[in-house]
């Protein structure tokens, strides 16, 4: 099984640089998701991993082995993307083998190969159909037990479940991880989706802009964000920013003012790098991590009520500040109008200074 390693990998279109100066290490086995906005530059990092993009600067490094100037067919990579692109006119056992045929490979070691790809994938009962009579997660399986085939040492998933419907998005996760876990193989997976990273990563990298904002395992991300994007970016429902000012900042703490919500005080432990008397900081706290016996108290009103069934969310706010996001535990007779007193531990919210960085 094999590694990787980019140090310094840069990417430029002409004289727009959209990936700038990537570090990182991709351990054997492990499960790593890139995620990221829109244009953060997540896909186009996958593609010159996979060699379908040149790199403008920097190494890559595969099992060792430097991989910059290497055919993209020597790699030991397999790429499953987005569109399924299967052929149309061939079975599924035809679409399967097609790579080790074309690679000329003998025919009992290509059906060998393909029926334990199937087994894996459950597709024993689809082999002699074709693409046209299949659902869509029917056809990614597909497109999954074509790249199985190769035996490569490192698979590459593009958004590939984006082309399904929520159910289905569901269980397809559930079957890469499980795939994950009996192919024992290394695995870089791009998504925006940030509840697929939480469900499949062992380590999510976050990118933004071309560069990597944190890198981590799921909680990790999710408990300690290192700035206010990654803060917002991992959770569903995001996490509630609140405008404050520093009051106070010595060797017993740094006090923070909420201006929006009365002046509400809140105190965090000292921190090396906190802030100024007088600068202003971004409080953020978690919809969950409201509760019925905080000291501090944000007294708000009731916009919406969202009930999901066995949870419920309050969107509600102080005067003309933002939305905040309210996990509420006894919600079903909660209703939109009313006055909320929304209270929380400040040992479970977090502070950012003016430029976005975690103040600890």
């Amino acid at each position: 099984m094999s590694g990787l390693k980019l140090r310094n990998v840069r990417k430029a279109f002409g004289s727009i640089e959209v990936i700038k100066g990537v570090d990182l290490d991709i351990e054997s086995k492990e499960f790593v998701v890139f995620v990221g906005p829109s244009g953060c530059g997540k896909s186009t990092l996958l593609r010159m991993i996979a060699g379908l993009e040149e790199i403008s600067g920097g190494d890559l490094e595969i099992g060792g082995k430097r991989m910059n100037d290497v055919d993209p067919s020597k790699r030991g990579i397999a790429m499953v993307f987005q569109s399924y692109a299967l052929y149309p006119h061939m079975t599924v056992r035809e679409n399967m083998g097609f790579a080790l045929k074309f690679a000329g490979v003998a025919k009992d070691e290509i059906a060998r190969q393909v029926d334990e790809a199937a087994r894996i994938l459950e597709l024993g009962p689809l082999m002699d159909r074709f693409p046209k009579q299949l659902s869509g997660g029917q056809r990614q399986r597909v497109a999954i037990g074509r790249a199985i085939v190769r035996h490569p040492e490192v698979f590459l998933f593009d958004e590939p479940l984006s082309n399904l419907d929520a159910e289905l998005r569901v269980h397809m996760r559930i079957e890469i991880a499980r795939l994950h876990k009996e192919l024992q193989t290394t695995i870089i997976y791009v998504t925006h989706d940030q509840v697929e990273a939480m469900t499949l990563a062992d380590k999510i990298v976050v990118l933004r802009d071309g560069k990597i904002s944190q890198v981590g395992s799921p909680l990790d991300l999710y408990d300690n964000p290192d700035n206010l994007f990654v803060a917002g970016f991992i959770g569903s429902p995001k996490m509630n920013f609140l405008n404050g000012v520093v009051d106070n900042a010595d060797a017993s703490g740094v006090t923070v003012r909420l201006p929006d919500y009365d002046n509400q005080a809140v105190t965090f432990p000292a921190a090396s790098n906190a802030p100024a008397k007088g600068a202003t900081v971004t409080l953020g706290i978690r919809p969950e991590h409201f509760s019925e016996t905080g000291s501090a108290k944000l007294s708000l009103n009731i916009d919406i009520i969202e009930h999901l069934g066995g949870e419920s969310f309050a969107y509600a706010r102080a005067g003309v500040s933002d939305v905040v996001t309210v996990a509420l535990r006894n919600g079903r007779d909660v209703k939109a109008g009313q006055a909320l007193d929304a209270r929380f531990d400040p040992s479970s919210a977090l502070l950012f200074n003016a430029e976005g960085q975690r103040v600890r």
